[in-house]
């Protein structure tokens, strides 16, 4: 193996133990209460509820069912929308 194969495995190794090690929080009742409110407002509901555990106070609804399809939703550390993609 070359010393620059090595290196690629090195880093695509050290790269994917890195998102290994960053999970997502469960976030408390009264969190999923204000993430449910929020997607309520465009009319979806349902979903998986998520807190990014790095310290950014964002907050996920993934697989969110709404009339024209279903999203994923990206919520403020005030539950305020700021991002919504298509599932």
């Amino acid at each position: 193996m070359s010393k620059f194969s090595t290196i690629a495995l090195a880093f695509v190794f050290a790269a994917g133990a890195a998102g290994i090690a960053i999970a997502d929080d469960k976030p408390t009742d009264d969190e999923v209460a204000k993430i449910k409110a929020a997607i309520e407002q465009f009319g979806c509901s349902g979903g998986t509820y998520e807190k990014e555990s790095e310290g950014t106070g964002v907050y996920e609804a993934e697989d969110v069912k709404c009339k024209a399809g279903q999203y994923d939703f990206r919520l403020d550390k005030d539950f305020k929308v700021f991002a919504i993609t298509v599932d």
